[in-house]
């Protein structure tokens, strides 16, 4: 790492004080999304010397392209175990509750401990997800079920995550995040296999119809406002860069993949996504993710 900047050099050094003691056999599991922290703590800790197991949960409930974490991970050498889990029948999934991601993550991570068979098991919670105001329950079965997050510990945030896959050489260091699919269905709601897979449908969908109009990758989330409700929802940065014409096209993509499902269906541009059920709800007292 002489070659590193000091900017990019402390960060890392402080991870592999974190990895020393969650991991001192120097072999641990890691709940492997495929999304940028994951990608990250893989390749951070394999690039200390340290030998990672990826671990995998696939189910209805898991939105974005996975397909493109695991061919990452393969690609790069890593050993990939992937476990089928279905949280739908979690009773605080099932309730749409506002502890969803409290009931999911339990199960998760109660099926990666057994999966893992005593190897320190380690996720890829950041610092800046463990600011103040960031309603984040599922934090509560971690802490539970005694997962150590080693980003977390070392203070490692987003900015110095992008920075340090950058300096490092990791493929798409600016990967935005997709998060659960249960994010996009409000409190209350029960969800579905069908309705999560129509979700999903309809997101890639979009991501395919943007990236033929030559359009940089983009935050956006399409949600079930409520029954009978759908919406398209674009952070506003990205909001502002599609034209009309856009527009109409991201709309009829998705109206194509269910028209009766995506009948009445909105696009809105929005200050802020995450957090958007509990802010119009007006019963959150932080962000929810």
């Amino acid at each position: 790492m002489q070659e590193l900047s000091q900017e990019a050099r402390g960060p890392l050094e402080r991870l592999r004080t974190a990895l020393q003691a969650d991991a001192p056999g120097g072999t641990l599991a890691i709940a492997y999304s495929g999304g940028l922290d994951s990608r990250f703590l893989s390749h951070a800790s394999r690039l200390l010397g340290f030998s990672p197991v990826l671990f995998h949960v696939t189910g209805p409930h898991i939105g974005g392209d996975e397909g493109e974490g695991l061919e990452w991970a393969r690609e790069e050498g890593f050993e990939v175990r992937v476990i089928r889990l279905d949280p739908l029948s979690v009773p605080e999934v099932r309730a749409g509750s506002r502890f969803r991601c409290y009931g999911c993550k339990k199960a998760v991570f109660t099926a990666l401990l057994k999966a893992s068979a005593g190897l320190p098991l380690c996720d890829g919670t950041n610092h800046t997800d463990q600011l103040p105001g960031v309603w984040r329950p599922g934090e509560r079965a971690l802490k539970e079920l005694g997962i150590r997050s080693p980003l977390a510990e070392a203070r490692f945030g987003k900015p110095e995550i992008r920075l340090v896959a950058r300096a490092t050489g990791m493929a798409r260091p600016d990967q935005l995040p997709e998060p659960c699919l249960l994010t996009r269905l409000p409190y209350g709601m029960t969800p579905t296999a069908d309705v999560l897979g129509k979700l999903r449908l309809a997101e890639t969908a979009v991501r395919r119809t943007l990236a033929r109009s030559g359009m940089d990758a983009m935050v956006y989330r399409i949600r079930l406002v409520a029954p009978g409700k759908p919406e398209i929802h674009f952070a506003l940065s990205a909001w502002a860069k599609l034209s009309p014409a856009v527009r109409a096209e991201v709309r009829d993509a998705v109206l194509a993949t269910d028209p009766a499902f995506f009948r009445g269906l909105e696009l809105r541009g929005l200050e802020q996504l995450s957090g958007y059920f509990d802010r119009v709800s007006g019963t959150a007292s932080g962000r929810a993710k």
